[in-house]
């Protein structure tokens, strides 16, 4: 997977994918880690930002706020793996809920062995990036994680109340599906 970042408008480095698994390994170590590495991935998101508004007038789409949802998806599968972070696929999993599949998020290792899913930074830049695309607080909730032996990455993205809500019923037993779809509906 190659990327060419030249519309990134803010300062920029690479580093291997190897480095998160550092990161994932102090994260299950020290536990307010996994609050740093989240607030750290929403500043890298916030900052991400700019860089896709400038993305998407080099490539003549609309400003990310005017685009159709069916648009919108599509620009920002492409803005991510042109970033990378690896090829992704943007649908709603309700009314209420957004998801990304990602099967090869950058974060994510294969080979680990984490017993829950574990890309805080990547769930921190998703919720930094949209929800400054949104101009409203969204909240990302990494699902389904390569690094805990799924065949994918699976964020959901959806308001603080919803995924709030979707949260508490997984944790009561209830599959994120079913939770997500009656967020929107209840």
């Amino acid at each position: 997977m190659t990327s060419t970042l030249p519309f990134l408008s803010t300062r920029t480095v690479a580093v291997p994918a190897e480095f998160f698994g550092a990161l994932r390994a102090l994260a299950t170590t020290d536990a307010t880690a996994v609050t740093a590495l989240r607030d750290a991935g929403y500043a890298a998101g916030v900052g991400l930002h700019d860089s896709f508004g400038q993305w998407l007038e080099t490539h003549g789409e609309l400003p990310a706020d005017l685009l159709p949802d069916d648009r919108f998806s599509v620009v920002l599968a492409e803005f991510l793996s042109a970033s990378g972070w690896g090829s992704v696929q943007v649908s709603a999993l309700s009314e209420a809920v957004m998801v990304i599949d990602a099967d090869e998020w950058a974060e994510a290792d294969a080979e680990a062995t984490a017993a829950t899913p574990s890309c805080h930074v990547g769930t921190g830049l998703l919720a930094g990036l949209l929800g400054r695309v949104a101009n409203a607080p969204l909240s990302v909730l990494e699902v389904e994680c390569r690094s805990a032996g799924h065949s994918r990455c699976r964020f959901l993205v959806g308001s603080v109340d919803v995924m709030q809500y979707v949260y508490e019923a997984m944790e009561r037993g209830v599959s994120y599906e079913h939770a997500a779809a009656s967020a929107a509906t209840g």
